[in-house]
């Protein structure tokens, strides 16, 4: 089962990061795009994962958590296919939005097929082992990303399909159907909708200011996310399923490991798509040798995340988080004071790709341990899903202020735009560290919450016989 549900969340997350490496690749076949452009390649994922994120596990706890995750990974592959042969700009993008729905009814309901089936007492573990698999495929974005957009960047979204062709047949062979018995309503669509409008019209403001000169039509965009924003909250206040629970933010763990975790991922996203964009622009790097210089970052992450999970529950994630938190901006300081046109990798960039990973790896599990260690155990899935779907604004948002602040540098200019965006990563990892400084310690009793009451059973066929019959 874990095989399974492991290679389905890989491929998904994977994804998130191996289309980074070949944005350089993708602007330069389609002819007169720009940054601003195939900024979207990213933001669509993003905004359609965030919004449909909570919403997908819901609905799997209704109509069954195997079917939705089945659906996903279908969506997942045939929209991929969808990106590989997209024969515009505007066509990829529409194909990454499915991508990003079907990624986002994957990665709830692959938690909620696994916990049911681990003993009280090692569902901890089973779910970091599951949050690991993030590690994992960041790990293998830059350089496997690298080696098949050499070949050409369609290749980026071939290899998921028979990934997600073996994750199909292993979903039927062995993962059993699994509901949730309290039966919950459906999810809100209209408020997921508005949500993606919200997130939408802010990040178009974002990215089109350069191009429309800061006129009404920017500060229009973000007068109207902001007024969906306020749709969106009143709507979460009265729906009985809402996208976001509003009471879980009234918890302040979770509602500052929200923000921390927001503001941390605008400041890697931006990062991350900087430095591909730095690599292939100003050292003119290849794409392989980007993808590989961009690896160790990553690696380091891995190695370092698991032992700063156990430090936060001894120590805080105040302490934890906030080190990673400097130390990421630490690496963004080195790139701006130290590097320059002329490559130097192993002696200057190398050093901060270090740094920023060990960051990175003690600062994620410190916000994602202090946003669920507070919350009561029915509300551990539902508090990974709202935290995830923090994340995922944060990334667009990120991205967004990226292309803001870049803007279209001349070859002049081009390494003081670079150094613009970098102190953009700097102020926000900041706010994300003093987000964490204001958590408290949580008490060794209450971390981390694990769901221990059998909220969702396996589906049996003496309460289910259609599904018992389907097996």
């Amino acid at each position: 089962m874990f095989a399974v549900l492991s290679l389905a969340v890989f491929v998904s997350t994977l994804d998130s990061f191996i289309v980074n490496i070949a944005l350089p690749a993708i602007q330069e076949d389609f002819t007169n795009s720009t940054v601003a452009d195939v900024s979207w390649i990213l933001a669509a994922y993003a905004i359609v994962f965030a919004a449909l994120l909570v919403p997908a596990g819901k609905l799997g706890d209704v109509i069954g958590r195997r079917r939705v995750f089945a659906a996903g990974l279908g969506l997942f592959g045939l929209s991929s296919i969808l990106c590989a042969v997209a024969p515009s700009l505007n066509f990829l993008i529409a194909a990454r939005v499915l991508q990003g729905a079907g990624a986002a009814a994957v990665i709830p309901t692959s938690l909620g097929l696994l916990l049911p089936s681990i003993p009280p007492q090692r569902r901890a573990a089973a779910i970091g082992a599951w949050a690991s698999l993030g590690a994992v495929g960041a790990a293998s974005g830059p350089p496997l990303g690298g080696l098949l957009t050499q070949l050409s960047w369609h290749w980026i979204f071939i290899v998921n399909v028979p990934l997600v062709a073996l994750a199909l047949l292993g979903t039927w062979r062995v993962l059993p159907e699994v509901r949730d018995p309290a039966r919950p309503g459906l999810p809100d669509a209209l408020g997921s909708a508005i949500l993606v409008a919200a997130v939408s019209l802010g990040t178009l403001g974002l990215v089109q200011g350069h191009a429309w000169n800061w006129d009404g039509r920017v500060f229009g965009s973000f007068i109207a996310a902001g007024a969906l924003t306020a749709a969106f909250i009143a709507r979460s206040k009265r729906h009985p399923a809402p996208v976001l629970e509003l009471s879980m933010l009234r918890v302040p763990a979770f509602a500052l490991a929200s923000l921390s975790a927001a503001l941390f991922y605008a400041s890697f996203s931006a990062m991350l798509l900087g430095n591909v964009l730095f690599l292939t622009g100003a050292w003119h790097y290849s794409v392989v040798l980007a993808g590989l210089a961009l690896t160790p970052g990553p690696i380091m992450a891995a190695m370092f995340a698991p032992s700063a999970g156990k430090l936060v529950r001894r120590v805080g994630p105040g302490i934890v988080g906030g080190a990673g938190a400097l130390l990421f901006g630490t690496g963004s300081v080195m790139w701006i004071s130290l590097i320059g046109p002329e490559p130097t990798y192993w002696t200057r960039f190398f050093p901060a790709m270090i740094i920023s990973g060990i960051g990175v790896g003690l600062a994620m599990p410190a916000f994602t341990i202090a946003g669920t260690s507070t919350l009561p155990p029915q509300k551990l899935a539902t508090g990974i899903g709202a935290q995830s779907m923090f994340r995922q604004i944060g990334s667009t948002f990120g991205v967004a202020a990226f292309v803001a602040i870049f803007g279209t540098p001349s070859a002049q200019t081009l390494i003081e735009a670079h150094s613009h965006t970098r102190w953009f990563n700097v102020v926000a990892v900041t706010g994300a560290a003093l987000a964490l400084a204001f958590i408290r310690q949580p008490r060794p009793d209450r971390a981390p919450a694990v769901p221990t009451s059998p909220v969702a059973q396996p589906v049996s066929p003496e309460t289910h016989p259609q599904e018992g019959a389907m097996k």
